[in-house]
Parts: C-alpha cells; structure tokens; sequence
C-alpha cells in the first residue's frame, strides 16, 4: 500500500474519530448541578437550556464533521481529484489558469455539501434556541459576498502562490512566505475599513458616559485607536460579542449592539481592557510573528512534497501540477496540524489568563468582568462545565469557571 495514502486516510480517520470521542465526552460531563457561582445568573430552566444547547451542538457537529470525513475519504479513494484535475485541463490553461479553475471547482463542491448543515445550524439549531435574526435574503447576500470576496483575495494569493512555484526555482517557498506575509497584513490593514463594513454597518459611538469612559481607559494605558463603532450583530445573531481590528494607526473598537444592551458601563469597559491588555502585553504581536514562522516552514516542506510521484500516486493521479500538490501536502500535513492547533490553543488559554488579569489591574474593580463573563455565559447559553479532554482540543479560551476563580484571587 502507498505509504502517503496510508498516512491520509489514517489521520482523516483519526481526527474525526478523536473529535467524535472528545464530544462525547463532553456530552457526559454536562452536570444536572448548577455552578454556586452562577446561581444568581441562571435559573432551573435556563441552565437546562443551556445544556440542550450544548447537547444539541455536540449532535450536530458529530454529524456535520463525520459526513465531511466521509465525503472527503470517499473522494480521494473514488479519484475526485484526478476528474477533477482532468475537468481543470480541459480549458486549455496555463498552470496557473488551471490551478485558480481546480482549486474554484473543489471549492464550489465543497460549499454544496456544507451548505445544507450551515442552513440547519443557522435556521434549525440558532433559531430553536432563540438566537437567530438571519432571514434568507441576508444568509444569500452573505454568501454572494463570501464567494465574491473569497474569489478575489483567494485568486490573488493562490495566483501567487503557483506563480512563484513555477517560475521561482529552488527558493519559490521563500517567495511564496513573503508573499503570503505581505498580501496577509495588506489585508489585515485594510480589513476595517473596506471588507469588514461588506458584512456589517459601522456606526460611530455616540458621544456619552460609555464613549468617555472608553477613551479615558485607552489614553490612560498608552492604548491608541482610530475609533470606537457600534456594529449591528442583532441583525445576525442576539449573541453579544467586542472586538479589535486592524493595526498600528488603524486599530478601532467594534461592539456589537446586543453587547451594548447587555452589559452595564463598567463590564463593557472591562471586556475592553481584557481586549487592550491582549495589544498591550504583546500577545497579539507574538501571534502573528508564530504565524508568520509556521507559514515559513509550511512553504518549506511544501517545497519538498510537491513534485513528489508517491504522492500523486496516492490520489491516483494522471499529471503531475502544483495546485494538486497545494492539496495533497494539505491532506499529508493533517496530524502535524492538529496538533499544532493543539499548542496554539494553549498559549491562547494563557493569554486569555494574562489578559484577564491586565484588566482586573488596570480597571481596579475584577468584579466588573466577573459580572460581563457571567452575564455573556448565560445570554450566549454557554456549557459552564466542558470535559477537559475537550477544552485541550478546541478551546482558546480557558472555561469561563477557570477564568472567574483566577480573576477571584486578583
């Protein structure tokens, strides 16, 4: 048997099955008993819904995350990628034509399949459960948008990218590396001004006690923002969220409205400097420079792998190209990744600590987000007791118990 489609097949297999496990186990730690710490913030049936939520997303995902595996196993050994690749041929491209049709024919075939599940969580298991605002006509527009977008950014990136491998010679991965940097900042630069505002409506803060509260706390600590902007989530989700984006003179607040209905003054302000002290202590920094060496060596082994016959034989491939190669390396690097990702999320659990606890400093009063962490976990329906099996795999943030005990002892 050809070793590379014993390593894919394996590690699809294995990470699905792992997710599968890790769920269940999930599933079982879900105590009937309410946390002491919550018990002013959820009530009896509440709590019971939070755990049919949680229940019903563990079913959902088993699902959803099985077929995808199934699919793709049945794809590989069925040949899809060599018809594939034979369709791509047929329009009598160059390399880097047929790349960009392959690589959009595998990306409309996977949205076909995922689309039915997105339509069920969304219009299903969201709107059950009472956090649903999505009609059809924006879940369509949200889509043409992706797709408009996705085609654009994609195509220029992976334009590049077989640009680079087929014309670069033996140091085409450093071309692609800096390349892939370069375009990626671009984009974050411009995110909040040009790409974010296709999806959403930004409105200015209006001037008042939150906007002057905010502004203090970022002056106070050395923090520079370009603005402070009220997003529309509603119209999506009753979910409540806050966010950063961009970089360097560029860097805006984002709160979603629900967030602003929500919580009080002072808890929005604390769910701020949880976000600033991220910026401050440099977390978000460090991410990025591990982002950028990960990508490094990514382009490096890729370079290794992708003229490679075994390879292409695994897929039972007819030719030999670098788009398919761009994939089949993707399959082949599946256990590395997973757990890669395992890492990542615990140096984001510890930031998450650090960052709590920049905020629990600088606001002086630990109780405020104390209060917003309690009051998004019961607005949000959020599983107050995880398996840790579960939060080693997938979480980035540390359970929202583990957060509340440690800003305890601030």
């Amino acid at each position: 048997m050809n070793i590379y489609f014993f390593i894919i097949i394996f590690s699809l297999t294995a990470v699905c099955l792992l997710g599968l496990v890790s769920r269940q186990l999930n599933r079982k730690a879900l105590s009937p008993k309410l946390p002491d710490e919550f018990k002013n913030i959820f009530d009896a049936d509440k709590y019971r819904k939070s755990q049919d939520y949680t229940r019903a997303g563990i079913g959902f995902e088993n699902i959803s995350s099985t077929s995808m595996t199934l699919v793709t196993l049945l794809f590989i050994i069925c040949g899809g990628f060599n018809l594939l690749d034979i369709w791509a041929l047929n329009f009598g491209f160059g390399e880097i034509g047929t790349g960009l049709i392959f690589f959009a024919g595998l990306a409309i075939l996977s949205d076909i399949i995922s689309i039915p599940f997105a339509l069920y969580q969304t219009f299903v298991i969201e709107e059950k459960f009472g956090f649903n605002k999505t009609d059809l006509k924006t879940f369509i527009i949200d889509k043409l948008k992706g797709y408009l977008l996705g085609g654009i950014l994609g195509g220029i990136l992976l334009s590049g990218v077989l640009l680079f491998f087929s014309t670069a010679g033996q140091f085409a991965w450093a071309w692609c590396w800096l390349f892939i940097v370069v375009v990626t900042l671009a984009i974050q630069y411009i995110a909040p001004t040009w790409i974010l505002p296709l999806f959403n409506k930004f409105t200015p803060l209006e001037d008042g006690e939150l906007k002057d509260k905010i502004e203090h706390f970022a002056q106070q600590n050395g923090f520079k923002i370009s603005g402070i902007f009220m997003i529309d989530g509603s119209k999506r989700s009753t979910k409540a969220n806050a966010y950063f984006t961009g970089f360097g003179k560029k860097k805006r607040i984002a709160l979603f409205d629900t967030l602003i209905s929500e919580l009080s003054t002072d808890e929005i302000v604390a769910v701020l400097a949880h976000e600033i002290g991220h910026s401050k202590l440099g977390h978000i920094r460090k991410m990025i420079i591990m982002s950028i060496i990960n990508t490094g060596i990514v382009f490096l082994l890729m370079s290794l792998f992708l003229g490679n016959k075994e390879l292409f034989a695994a897929f039972g491939m007819q030719n030999i190209s670098i788009h398919a190669g761009l994939i089949f390396f993707a399959l082949l690097y599946t256990p590395i990744s997973a757990v890669l990702a395992v890492f990542s999320n615990a140096k984001s659990r510890k930031h998450e600590f650090e960052a709590d606890n920049f905020a629990a400093e600088t606001t002086k009063t630990p109780s405020a987000l104390i209060s917003a962490l309690k009051k998004l976990s019961a607005s949000n329906l959020s599983n107050l007791t995880p398996h840790p099996l579960y939060v080693w795999l997938e979480y980035s943030h540390p359970p929202v118990l583990k957060r509340i005990e440690n800003l305890h002892s601030q």
